[in-house]
């Protein structure tokens, strides 16, 4: 599965996944647009690095998540049939979150974690100081490594993302961390 992060206007942008038997499907705009690392790109990190399957982009993998069909629209009872399915994966889903996978819970946690840490960092970088009141969140120790090494792939791609134009993407292909294009 291919995932599209498009900037789509000054202070916009748009998620698309797209990939063999499924129908694009996607998000525009998405929430919590950023100039450095918008809010779903730095999950998308997060799932990828992790190699969680149950998460959001594990989710749209298997054809469930939050992501809506996008193009040529199906007839009625075509698009009926479209979103019974959607919603059974999706159960499936979240039967499997319950029965002990835990990911999508996983990936929240650690998408908050993670883009605090690297916006402290970044703004430590820059020479900014933290309002004495804003403390660093806290790291469980079984996560540290995990959340350096996704902090250090944000940074990467950060620097990616604050490049496009309006109209330019980045392109992942799932669940690999690194832009194919």
């Amino acid at each position: 599965m291919d995932v599209v992060f498009t900037r789509t206007g000054e202070r916009r942008y748009g998620v698309t996944v797209t990939g063999p038997g499924l129908r694009p499907r996607g998000m525009n705009p998405a929430p919590g647009y950023d100039d450095h690392i918008p809010h779903d790109l730095v999950h998308y990190v997060v799932e990828a690095e992790l190699k969680l399957s149950a998460g959001l982009y594990g989710r749209a993998a298997e054809g469930g998540g939050s992501f809506r069909l996008q193009g040529d629209m199906p007839g009625r009872r075509e698009r009926s049939r479209l979103q019974r399915r959607a919603k059974k994966r999706e159960a499936h889903l979240r039967r499997r979150d319950h029965a002990g996978s835990a990911d999508m819970a996983r990936s929240e946690r650690l998408a908050a974690v993670c883009d605090a840490v690297w916006r402290k960092r970044r703004a430590a970088a820059q020479g900014v100081e933290r309002p004495p009141w804003v403390v660093p969140p806290e790291i469980p120790a079984e996560d540290r490594q995990a959340v350096e090494r996704i902090v250090a792939r944000l940074d990467e791609i950060a620097a990616l993302w604050s490049t496009l134009n309006v109209g330019d993407s980045l392109t992942f292909t799932w669940p690999n961390a690194t832009p194919v294009r």
